[in-house]
């Protein structure tokens, strides 16, 4: 499932046709298809994406960390790889407990949940450590881009045509829900676009 920062306004357009025509209190049949989502591993792909960039003089700061802490993260890299998502959570937990304020191993961690499928748990690191990050540059569009994904995820969910019998106030409901994630969605976009700055030119 593909994804882009630009604004969505479309995704529960068609609940909000749903919510004028139905009469108050009638029960409306309104059977949809299943929840499509991204998997946990193609939002990862987007936030990869979303760091890449495409700007070769955009500036990248790398600071020095504590050598511990440098094992940890490599520790937690190579138990992703091999899937093994507990050991690489309690890897970057551990290095947390050094330096619980650094935004890269916090937006790791962040990746981490994500692929436990801990969608709330990667938002709130994700969320800290944009909050205690640069606001430019690669590791500031991870940040934004993993905390759009997870509101899209809730968007895309929120935005599923009932199953089933559904009374007008319901599917209002549900339209003024989406209508709500919509908005979180277009705020993480334009976190997400900001994060982006020209880059010097070096020649």
């Amino acid at each position: 499932m593909s994804r882009n920062p630009k604004i969505r306004v479309v995704p529960f357009a068609a609940i909000l046709l749903l919510a004028g025509c139905a009469s108050p209190g009638a029960p409306t049949a309104a059977t949809g298809p299943a929840v499509n989502t991204a998997t946990p591993e193609q939002m990862l792909i987007a936030i990869n994406a979303a760091a890449a960039g495409n700007d070769d003089k955009e500036l990248a700061v790398q600071p020095l960390r504590d050598a511990e802490v440098e094992d940890l993260r490599e520790t937690a890299k190579q138990a992703v790889v091999a899937r093994n998502y507990p050991a690489a959570a309690d890897a970057l937990n551990q290095a947390l407990l050094i330096v619980p304020d650094d935004p890269a191993v916090l937006q790791e961690r962040a990746e981490v949940a994500l692929l436990q499928s801990e969608f709330d748990r990667a938002e709130t690191l994700a969320q800290r450590a944009f909050d205690l990050g640069s606001k430019v540059g690669p590791l500031c569009r991870r940040h934004s881009e993993t905390i759009r994904q997870v509101r899209e995820r809730r968007l895309d969910i929120a935005s599923a045509p009932p199953r089933g019998k559904a009374s007008a106030e319901d599917v209002a409901r549900q339209a003024s829900q989406a209508a709500q994630l919509a908005m979180k969605v277009a705020e993480a976009s334009s976190q997400l676009q900001a994060c982006t700055v020209p880059g010097l030119n070096r020649m």
